[in-house]
C-alpha cells in the first residue's frame, strides 16, 4: 500500500480552523505518485471536455452531509470557514478495461463532490454526493456496487480556439431527475486566476485536482464505499462562468441558483488520462 500524504492533526483542525488552515501550502512534488499496477477490471479512460466548477459553501451546511470518519477540508474566505463543493462534468472517451482494451466506450458523466480529510489516514479525499451517467452501463455501479449514480442525458456543445487548448465555447445541458444542469463556460477574456482561501495557486490546484480517493454512501446497506483513481498532474487552465444551474446543489440546500453564478473557481482541460481502480471497496464502519 502506498504511503499517503498526511493532513493537519484532526483535533487541531476541528478546534481552530481559522488559525490552522490559511497557512498551509501544498506542493505537487509531495502528492504525485507512480502509477500503481493495473489488472482485472481496472479501467483506463480519457476524460474529454473536463471541467471543475467549484463553489464556497458555509462549512456547517456541509458537515451534516459527511460521516464522522471524515472532516471537512475547509478554507477561510473573508474570515469565514467555508467548505468547497465541485461539479465535475466530462465525456469518458476510450473507456476500456486496462487488461482487455476492448470494447472502447464513450459516455457523458458529471460528478458532484466536496473535499474531505480521512481522520484514520490523514489522506485528502473527496466525498461524492452523486454522479450522473449517460450510459447503458449504469446498472453496474448503481446496483452491483451500490454507488449513488443516476441516469441523465448529457449533451455537450464545445468549441476550442485555433490552438486546440482553450475553449471559445463550453455548454452542457443535462436532463436528469433531480440533477438537471444548464452550464455555459468560456476561456475567452478570463481574468487573472484567483483562488480565495489558499496560500497560492499551486496549493489550490493540488487541493482541487489531485485527490486520488473518493468515498460515498452505499445506496442500500448504509456502509461507506471507496475507490481510487490515478492520474498525472492535470494541465487545467482557468475558465470563466457565463451561466450555471445545478439542480442537485439547489435541492441539497447548498447553493441557490443566484449563488451558483459566482463560483470560487473554474478549471478546464480539453482532455486528460485517468485510471480507475475497480471494483469499489466497502468499509465496515464510519
Amino acid at each position: 500500500m502506498r504511503k499517503v500524504s498526511r493532513g493537519p492533526n484532526p483535533t487541531e483542525h476541528d478546534a481552530s480552523p481559522v488559525h490552522s488552515r490559511p497557512w498551509q501550502r501544498l506542493r505537487f512534488a509531495d502528492h504525485l505518485v507512480p502509477r500503481p499496477p493495473v489488472s482485472g477490471i481496472n479501467v483506463r479512460c480519457r476524460l474529454q471536455h473536463f471541467a471543475i466548477v467549484t463553489y464556497a459553501v458555509a462549512a456547517d451546511r456541509l458537515r451534516r452531509l459527511i460521516p464522522p470518519r471524515f472532516m471537512l477540508d475547509s478554507v477561510i474566505i473573508g474570515g469565514q470557514e467555508r467548505g468547497l463543493v465541485s461539479a465535475v462534468p466530462f465525456v469518458n472517451v476510450d473507456f476500456t478495461l486496462a487488461a482487455y482494451p476492448f470494447p472502447r466506450l464513450r459516455m457523458g458523466q458529471a460528478d458532484y463532490r466536496t473535499y474531505i480529510i480521512d481522520r484514520l489516514t490523514g489522506e485528502r479525499a473527496v466525498w461524492f454526493f452523486g454522479t450522473t451517467l449517460d450510459s447503458w452501463t449504469l446498472p453496474l455501479p448503481r446496483h452491483v456496487w451500490q454507488q449513488p449514480w443516476h441516469h441523465g442525458s448529457l449533451r455537450f456543445d464545445c468549441a476550442l480556439d485555433a490552438s486546440g487548448s482553450r475553449y471559445q465555447r463550453y455548454r452542457l445541458h443535462t436532463a436528469s431527475a433531480g440533477a438537471s444542469v444548464e452550464l455555459s463556460l468560456t476561456q475567452q477574456e478570463v481574468p487573472e486566476a484567483d483562488y480565495p482561501g489558499f496560500a497560492d495557486a499551486e496549493t489550490a490546484l493540488v487541493y482541487l485536482t489531485h485527490p486520488l480517493v473518493g468515498f460515498f454512501h452505499r445506496r442500500r446497506d448504509g456502509h461507506i464505499g471507496a475507490y481510487r483513481v490515478w492520474h498525472d498532474q492535470l494541465q487545467v487552465q482557468p475558465g470563466r462562468l457565463l451561466n450555471a444551474r445545478f439542480d442537485l446543489f439547489t435541492r441539497m440546500g447548498l447553493l441557490s441558483v443566484a449563488e451558483q453564478q459566482y463560483p470560487h473557481s473554474v478549471l478546464m482541460q480539453p482532455i486528460n488520462d485517468f485510471i480507475v481502480y475497480l471494483p469499489p471497496t466497502r468499509l465496515e464502519s464510519e
